[in-house]
């Protein structure tokens, strides 16, 4: 079966996550490639392994060309590029690109079925849209900091850039939503992602909640804060799991599995609120039950009644899980050395898609000199 986007032809003009992220998925979904690097390269090729990682994360499989956009020339291989691509996604400074006559208003008039898609830290039309936008600012005035934390404690960053990350799954969207659109009416389009939307939009449950309860969102760690035990932490004899059984039935089905079926009746435990309560008498109760057990046993026990839990696992166990290996949830990238590693495929199954594994990271302008195109 024909992948889906074969014979689509993307440039990117990205450094670090949100943009080459996004053309990675197009790219293992089949579009051709092609990043264009300035002289220096990928601004996250130089800062060690945080950048190294994030380059054999996000470049397998693409061309890449070393273009000075200060050159004339070079401008002119890059708008030669464009005219003849499907897609374009940048994550320059807002403005940057257009000041060098290579903007969505330019690329579109030589262009008309051109799908030009821009990402920002703030947005191109407020007061911050010329301000540097890193992941972590976006999580911080997006609101996600706040509610990330222990109760009483500092705001948190999540522990991976996670705007960046939801930034490049906005950017496939608007893509793939634009180049549907370009079957039908044969026009292309102008797309605007930014960190901050894209972080404000994964909290879209929080701020129905905020609406509901009248209350600001807080810190609570691990415990989600209307319902228990709900995201809470129990220690088993060998690790640490999370479980939720919030519901009525559930919570009576727990209780019955670790021996406390009194804990149905106990007012401190009976509804949602006496248990938010009450949180630390309840998960006193249940670490006394389950703490003895390892826990794998631990989770069979509680499976087996539908009650969800889950181990906390570090990298290296995820990589041997049993599901991610059934799942195929991690490839194989090549990286400019030629060294192999383990990486995230693309976070869906399709029926006859299989994901090009095996896919070397380029070295900068290791395109430069040969056809840009096949």
């Amino acid at each position: 079966m024909t992948t889906p986007l074969a014979g689509i032809r993307v440039v990117e003009f990205g450094h670090y996550i949100a943009a080459p992220a996004a053309t990675q998925m197009l790219a293992d979904l089949g579009a051709e490639v092609v990043k264009i690097e300035p002289p220096s390269g990928d601004q996250a090729r130089g800062i060690g392994a945080y950048g190294e990682g994030i380059v054999l994360a996000y470049n397998r499989g693409k061309r890449s060309v070393v273009l000075d956009l200060k050159r004339p020339g070079d401008r002119g291989i890059a708008a030669d590029l464009i005219a003849r691509a499907d897609v374009v996604v940048q994550n320059l400074r807002t403005g940057a690109l257009a000041r060098l006559g290579l903007g969505p208003d330019e690329m579109r008039a030589a262009n008309p079925r051109l799908v030009y898609v821009s990402i920002s830290g703030f947005g191109a039309k407020g007061p911050s849209a010329g301000r540097a936008g890193l992941d972590i600012a976006a999580q911080a005035e997006s609101g996600m900091m706040s509610i990330n934390g222990e109760q009483g404690g500092d705001p948190l960053r999540v522990g991976f850039p996670i705007a960046d990350v939801a930034a490049s799954y906005a950017a496939v969207q608007a893509v793939l939503a634009a180049l549907l659109r370009r079957e039908r009416t044969g026009e292309g389009g102008v797309a605007e992602v930014s960190l901050l939307n894209a972080a404000i939009h994964l909290q879209s449950a929080m701020w129905g909640e905020w609406h509901v309860s009248r209350q600001e969102p807080r810190r609570k760690g691990n415990g989600q804060a209307t319902v228990a035990p709900a995201a809470d932490l129990v220690r088993t004899s060998d690790g640490t799991i999370v479980l939720s059984a919030y519901t009525p039935d559930r919570f009576a089905r727990l209780c019955r599995v670790i021996g406390r079926e009194w804990m149905i009746d106990d007012p401190r435990f009976a509804d949602n609120p006496a248990r938010v309560a009450n949180r630390e008498a309840l998960l006193a109760e249940i670490s006394q039950a389950l703490g003895g057990l390892r826990t794998e046993e631990c989770l069979k026990l509680l499976g087996e009644q539908g009650i969800v839990a889950a181990a906390v696992r570090t990298y290296r166990e995820v990589a041997g899980a049993a599901d991610v290996r059934a799942g195929g949830v991690l490839t194989t990238g090549i990286g400019p050395d030629g060294d192999r590693y383990p990486i995230p495929s693309l976070p869906f199954a399709l029926d006859g898609v299989e994901p090009p594994a095996d896919r070397a990271v380029p070295r900068p302008g290791a395109d430069s000199d040969g056809p840009h195109w096949a």
